[in-house]
């Protein structure tokens, strides 16, 4: 049985210790969402787990109780700054606007990899840490059920591409889709299958 995430990380450090993550780095289309959370020590949600090991179902459980027990901040890069900045870059970006967002300013972030988004307060990189702390564990449930939520939405706007179940990702209804519709404003056109479905489409077109 896999070992749960734990407070051990948090409880080395003095004052407000906030765990961030993101989600959404490898979808071709919607934005990427990053997630910064403070949590209560006395007063943590049961069942807090890496958001990507948890079902749908648990994961829309767990967001408001982790809302209501704790001090929460979401940011998001869009489309726009993916494309520019390249999808590192605007992950870390959402990262900084989700720690700005909280209530109250970390002492320390415990940040989920290997990526330092250049925070203005200590920063502590942590490999796997969804899996090894539970705030950055509850930072990967709110991230991931934020974007859930605006993909589902994008849906009801461009229904085709199947947003609502595959969220953005790469699957093959989704590029399938891409190759008869083309892109939308959503897509992210620095991605190589989008970008290669636009010239697809440029080429039948110029024929």
């Amino acid at each position: 049985m896999k070992a749960r995430p734990t407070y051990a990380l948090e409880s080395r450090f003095d004052g407000p210790v906030a765990g961030v993550d993101e989600a959404g780095r490898g979808p071709l289309a919607g934005p990427v969402v990053a997630a910064a959370v403070i949590l209560d020590p006395a007063n943590t949600p049961a069942g807090l787990a890496d958001s990507k090991t948890l079902s749908e179902k648990r994961r829309e459980a767990l967001a408001p109780l982790i809302r209501q027990s704790a001090a929460v901040g979401v940011g998001a890069a869009s489309v726009e700054e993916i494309d520019t900045l390249n999808i590192l870059q605007a992950s870390l970006l959402a990262m900084r606007r989700a720690v700005a967002a909280l209530p109250r300013p970390p002492a320390v972030c415990l940040v989920d990899g290997n990526q330092d988004p250049r925070l203005s307060c200590r920063t502590e990189l942590v490999i796997k840490g969804d899996a090894r702390s539970l705030s950055i564990a509850a930072a990967s449930i709110i991230a991931k059920t934020v974007r859930d939520e605006e993909m589902r939405a994008l849906d009801k706007i461009h229904p085709q591409y199947g947003w609502a179940s595959n969220k953005g990702y790469g699957s093959a209804a989704h590029r399938a889709a891409l190759e008869r519709f083309g892109a939308t404003d959503h897509h992210r056109r620095s991605f190589a299958p989008v970008a290669a479905a636009i010239a697809a489409r440029g080429a039948v077109a110029a024929e």
